[in-house]
């Protein structure tokens, strides 16, 4: 599931939790808040996933744009040895393949760049989602922490209350 989505689910169960009087406090279903979490905790490798093929495929392009490199020095090697028949035809085949190879290189560079452009947005795209949604996770530890002890305050002022009930004559 898309981590985003689990995030958004997490906003609608604090948005349309009880607000407490006097606060920005909230009482939230504890079981659906640790459920969305152990759900994030699944979700997560797969976003790490996803940033790992796009790796794998900026690495493929670049291999690519090298053999395509490769390829056209190559080709510019075996145009510049037919033409080597005269002095002037040599030169201007070296030329040649020092330009389609200066182009290759320009080309694969070209290449390679892009790819790490948009490695680099997925990179820190994801990046945002994964603080995006530890903060989410966070703010909902500290509400389910802040009612746990408001929850546990409450029982101890009934639990006095009844002592101080008990001994009255």
């Amino acid at each position: 599931m898309d981590i985003l989505h689990l995030v958004d689910r997490m906003e609608e169960i604090i948005k349309g939790s009880k607000r407490l009087p006097f606060g920005s406090l909230r009482l939230v279903d504890e079981r659906r808040i640790w459920s969305l979490l152990d759900q994030m905790r699944i979700s997560i490798p797969d976003e790490v996933r996803r940033a790992e093929r796009v790796t794998r495929e900026k690495e493929r392009t670049i291999a690519q744009a090298h053999e395509e490199a490769e390829r056209i020095v190559t080709l510019a090697r075996s145009e510049a040895a037919q033409l080597t028949a005269e002095h002037v035809i040599t030169q201007a085949a070296e030329e040649q393949a020092a330009s389609i190879r200066k182009r290759g290189e320009q080309e694969a560079g070209s290449i390679r760049a892009g790819a790490d452009e948009y490695a680099f947005d997925v990179l820190c795209k994801l990046e945002q989602e994964m603080k995006r949604a530890l903060t989410v996770i966070e703010n909902g530890i500290r509400a389910i922490q802040v009612e746990r002890e408001k929850r546990e305050s409450k029982v101890r002022v009934e639990e006095h209350k009844d002592n101080d009930d008990s001994k009255t004559p």
